[in-house]
């Protein structure tokens, strides 16, 4: 089922999340719904806060370079704690929960990443360039956090002006309305 994606500012957005001690068919259908709601809104990654469930969840699933994404690559990570980050990359980074808006993102170059699969097995992985970047911005969701939040101080005053902008144009007094044609 495809849901709903909370978008900035949305204040649920910023809420910790909790930690899952429940592995059932209700973690599996958020799982399978996360991943319908991931596709359909062309995203790599989500995390369940964005769809309002507040459970330490989300789902990556990259882009091959023949510009196919295969369920087969889908990480489903439950309770991710990372055990190591090392070194420093810049990404330019998007979120579905800020659509339109683009930056580089300072972040761990590699990371290792400990986690519980849907059944509740134990799973690390260690990677490094985009699966890192992506790991990494799907668990700051998990802390309340947006990747706006670490662009830097001009940068976010800047999306800020920009953003407030966009709100008054799409206030109904603010459009124009189109004459008729006779």
């Amino acid at each position: 089922m495809i849901l709903e994606v909370l978008t900035y500012p949305n204040k649920k957005l910023f809420e910790r999340s909790i930690e899952v001690s429940v592995f059932d068919e209700n973690l599996h259908k958020l799982l399978d719904d996360m991943y319908d709601t991931m596709i359909a809104k062309e995203g790599i990654g989500l995390a369940a806060i964005q769809i309002g469930v507040a459970k330490r969840v989300f789902i990556v699933n990259l882009v091959k370079e023949d510009g196919v994404q295969d369920k087969a690559d889908l990480i489903e990570v439950i309770n991710p704690i990372f055990s190591e980050k090392t070194g420093e990359c810049v990404y330019q980074e998007g979120c579905l929960s800020v659509p339109g808006y683009y930056d580089d993102v300072k972040r761990a170059e590699r990371v290792r990443l400990d986690y519980q699969d849907r059944f509740g097995n134990s799973q690390t992985i260690e990677t490094d360039g985009l699966l890192a970047i992506a790991l990494q911005h799907e668990n700051d969701h998990l802390d309340g956090h947006l990747f706006i939040e670490r662009i830097g101080f001009n940068k976010r005053k800047k999306f800020d002006k920009e953003f407030k902008q966009g709100k008054k144009q799409d206030k109904p007094e603010n459009r124009k309305v189109a004459k008729k044609e006779r």
